[in-house]
């Protein structure tokens, strides 16, 4: 089937010498993976590699045989060049992480539009916006929306936060956040990328970022700690 669609970059890996293999989260059929054959050995190489940068937005033509192999590019081209994100060190190292945790988070073959959305409208956001400092705890929140595990706030005035059932509760048990960990948790709820000020110091930070990747490590089978996160960690210290 031929279709042409939206897609954000999620992950690019060298196959052998000149080739890649790059998975993509498309807006019309969700996870598909492509391979790029001989991306590393015409002319226009370094044109076809910037398409692959981690979170970019790319219309494509591409040949879908939904029989879990591998899918072909037709044709390619950027949908919305970023501005700032290639450029800024802070920017670029967000988006990295969140590639990560997309690529653990992310697994079915199934459409999914309001998921792409939210990612492409965050996406350019960060990229024509400079306060910027919990971005990716904002999108690491949002996103379970999407992903079927965000925190039931019904009884958001409890002084517990319990992970595994993802619930406010007024008992602490060994799954729960401490009281102090809740309340910046609730913090955190609160916040939209548009009111996104200093909220926290490094260190609360640092802290709500452990919780986000341990609750995803929760709810998501095979989740696993993204290699990114100390990178991330010193940009934001």
């Amino acid at each position: 089937m031929q279709i042409k669609t939206k897609a954000i970059v999620i992950s690019a890996l060298k196959y052998q010498e000149k080739s890649l293999i790059v998975k993509c989260f498309t807006l019309s059929s969700g996870l598909k993976t492509y391979f790029v054959r001989d991306a590393f050995s015409s002319r226009k190489s370094s044109q076809k590699i910037a398409y692959f940068q981690p979170l970019s937005i790319l219309e494509i033509e591409a040949v879908h045989i939904n029989k879990g192999t591998l899918e072909n590019f037709k044709e390619i081209k950027l949908a919305v060049p970023f501005q700032s994100i290639p450029t800024n060190i802070v920017k670029s190292t967000i988006v990295l992480f969140i590639s990560e945790i997309l690529h653990h988070s992310i697994h079915e073959e199934e459409k999914n539009e309001s998921l792409f959305t939210f990612l492409e409208t965050a996406l350019l956001w960060l990229d024509h916006h400079d306060e910027i400092a919990n971005f990716h705890l904002i999108l690491l929140l949002e996103t379970t929306k999407y992903l079927g595990f965000y925190p039931d706030v019904s009884d958001i005035d409890m002084p517990f936060f319990e992970m595994t059932e993802g619930v406010f509760t007024p008992f602490h048990a060994i799954s729960s956040l401490t009281e102090h960990e809740s309340n910046l948790f609730k913090k955190l709820i609160g916040l939209k990328f548009e009111n996104d000020k200093k909220t926290f110091h490094v260190i609360e930070r640092q802290l709500l970022l452990k919780i986000l990747i341990d609750y995803y490590s929760f709810h998501l089978d095979g989740f696993k700690r993204p290699k990114s996160v100390e990178v991330l960690a010193a940009v934001f210290s």
